[in-house]
Order: structure tokens, then sequence, then C-alpha cells
């Protein structure tokens, strides 16, 4: 399988991926034969920004890339595209062992000036494998300003084997001096169909279950992964789903709103579970502490940081939670709008469709519309650090008005 087989509905951006992979493998081998690399007319850049909405695969597209750029096939010295899948350097980069190609993701809510400038110090090294050095930065719109600046730096002048790939739902998302200097891909919401076969032919999911997980999470690869192969997933969206209904008094409005909060929390508490317990126990086996004593001295300072770490990532994960609820909302609410307009809706069977038609009989088009910029705006005040439940009380109470 090639390295774009995962990027599920994005021919235009892999033919784009690929033709920036076959230049940039000229250039290598000009510069190792001693010629001088043609960069003139090049479709290769050293910044690129991957851009796109949730789900449209960005972070996908920046590792396939990263992968082509240090394929070494040999069928791409007799015509074929570099991007193979197979050969060592992009097996490799695919699963993050590369030495060459530094992948980073944040569980934080920031990405600070100290972690830029670590970035920015690999960045200036030479390839190990003799090809490119490429740094992937997925969450590219989580750096603070201080960071940005560090990272402009870096891209202004940059080592002459060096690739920067970010990746951001959008350009407004980065600095403005960053992304004029990055060659911009956007990316697309893959086809419903697109993903239902990817979920098949990868996942081995039953078809009618990925075709719901696909429309249930309009196209969002990542999502529908996981309604389709969780059944948790899958009981924690049905009950977001009753939220409309359970509105009706105020009383019913602060429940369901505290309910809301409540399956966020666990979901939080779920993802440090599996992660805490084992980083801790690494750390504390790396500083030379055993089970049942205490730590040696001058260590605590080390380990209150990873405690602090441990927090910050758990707020992230409890507001990544309450998101993705937000979401599900909003597609419930445009559902019940399309209804209302006598169009089709993307809901699935069952009692989500049950719903979505009782709530439109309940209720107008105008009111619909104010529930969408109700459950907006939570988000947005979520976004300025509200108190995530008076965000989500103020919403169920706005979803009852109409």
């Amino acid at each position: 399988m090639a390295v774009w087989d995962d990027l599920v509905g994005q021919d235009r951006a892999a033919a784009q991926l690929t033709a920036a992979a076959r230049d940039a493998d000229a250039y290598v081998s000009a510069a190792g034969s001693g010629r001088r690399p043609e960069t003139s007319g090049s479709a290769m850049t050293h910044a690129w920004l991957f851009t796109g909405p949730p789900g449209s695969g960005r972070a996908t597209a920046a590792r396939a890339f990263a992968a082509a750029l240090q394929c070494v096939s040999p069928d791409r010295r007799l015509g074929g595209a570099p991007g193979c899948g197979f050969c060592d350097g992009c097996h490799t980069a695919l699963v993050g062992t590369h030495a060459d190609v530094e992948v980073i993701r944040t569980d934080l809510l920031t990405i600070g000036v100290k972690e830029t400038r670590e970035l920015v110090r690999r960045a200036q090294l030479s390839p190990a494998g003799g090809r490119w050095q490429v740094i992937v930065l997925e969450d590219a719109d989580r750096l603070t300003e201080g960071a940005g600046n560090v990272l402009l730096k870096a891209i202004e002048e940059p080592a002459p084997r060096t690739v920067w790939l970010l990746c951001a739902p959008s350009t407004e998302d980065v600095l403005p001096t960053i992304r004029s200097r990055c060659r911009h891909l956007a990316l697309r919401t893959p086809p419903v169909g697109a993903v239902a076969d990817v979920l098949v032919r990868r996942d081995g999911v039953e078809p009618e279950l990925a075709m719901t997980a696909a429309r249930a999470t309009q196209g969002h690869i990542g999502r529908a992964r996981r309604l389709a192969t969780d059944e948790r997933a899958r009981a924690r969206r049905a009950a977001v789903l009753k939220l409309p209904l359970r509105v009706d008094s105020v009383g019913g409005c602060l429940k369901a709103a505290q309910e809301l909060i409540d399956t966020a929390t666990e979901d939080a508490k779920q993802v440090a579970g599996e992660l805490d317990g084992k980083e801790t126990d690494e750390l504390r086996t790396a500083l030379g502490g055993t089970e049942g004593k205490r730590m040696p001295r001058g260590t605590a300072g080390v380990m209150k940081e990873l405690e602090d770490k441990q927090k910050r990532r758990a707020t992230r994960t409890q507001r990544d939670s309450l998101d993705l609820a937000l979401t599900e909302l909003t597609a419930f609410y445009r559902d019940v709008l399309a209804r209302q307009l006598g169009t089709s809706a993307g809901t699935g069977g069952g009692v989500e469709r049950d719903a979505v038609e009782r709530i439109a009989a309940q209720s107008r088009p105008e009111q619909t519309l104010r529930r969408m910029e109700a459950i907006l705006e939570c988000r947005q005040a979520l976004d300025r650090n509200v108190a995530p439940l008076l965000a989500v009380e103020a919403m169920t109470v706005a979803l009852r008005a109409g």
C-alpha cells in the first residue's frame, strides 16, 4: 500500500504532495551526486501548513508526506512516485521510529516557548539518514504567541534539509507571519461513503455500522472509528442526544448540564487512568525510586512537574470531551432544521430519528437556529476559560427557551 492510502477523500492533496515528494527526491539525488539542485519551479518547499475541518486528516496527510520524503524504494528511480509504504524509510516514518522524523502532538492546552526552542534546536541538525529532517507539528494552533515567534525565526532561516509540516484547523489559527512563509494545503471533510469504506477495509467494521458511524460523525474519520469500535462511545453519544428532550424545565436544564459535565469528567479520568499511572511509574523508576519507599533526595520537583502536566492534560481532555458533545448537539439540531425545512436529515434510525422528528414538530426553524447559536456561544465561553458548568448551564437554559 502507498503512504496515501489512509488519506481518505483527499485525492487533490495527495497529488500535490506526491509532486512535491518527487521534486524533493530529485533535489536530494542532485545534491548527492555533486550537481547543483534545481529549485526554480519546484513543487517542494521547506514549510507547509495543513488546514482543514476536524476529521479531515490534517495530521494523517502530514505524516504521509513525511514518509514520502524519506522513501528509499528503488521503484522511484524507475518512474515510481516516492511513498511506496513498504520500504524502511516509509515504514519507520509511519510508525514513528524514523530518526529524522519528529512528530509533536500535545495533550495540553498550549505549546510553550521551552518546547518550541527544543524543536528549533533539533531542526538545525543535519538529517541522520542523509535525506530530510522533518518536523511535524500536529497542534500548531496551540502555540503561544511567544512560541510562535520562536518558530517564526526557524522558518525564516531554515536549515538546507529541514522541512516543517504544521497542522491547524484554519489559517486564522496561526500567526500571519508564519502562514505567509508556509505553502498552504487545504483539506476537506471526506465523503461519508469514503469514511465508511475505510472503516470496513482497515478496521473490519460491519458495513451497516460503518455507514451509521460515518454519517453520525459527518465524515470525521477519528470519531467515526471510535463510534464504530467502542460501545462506550456509542452509549455516551446516545446520552448526549437525549439532552434536547430533557430541557423542559429549569430543574431539567440544570440536571442535564451537570450530567454532561460528569460525563466529560469521567472521560478525563479514564484517560488519566490509562496514562498517569504508567508515566508516574516510569519516572519513579528512572529517578531511582523503589516501590513502597521514599523517593531519593532532589526528585520532588521533577515529580511535581509531572503531576502539574497530568492535571493540565485532564483539563484538556475534559474540554475535548465537552467539545465533542457540543458538536454532536449541533449536528442534532442541524438535522432538526433540515426536517423542518423539508430536506433529508443525516441522522441514523430508531430513537435518534424519533427525537429529531419530535423536536422538529414542537418548534419552529427560527427556534432551532437560536438553539444552535446557544451551543456556539457555549463553545466560545469554554474557549474563554469560563467555568464549564456555568457555560453548559447557560446553554441548556437557552435550549429550553429556544
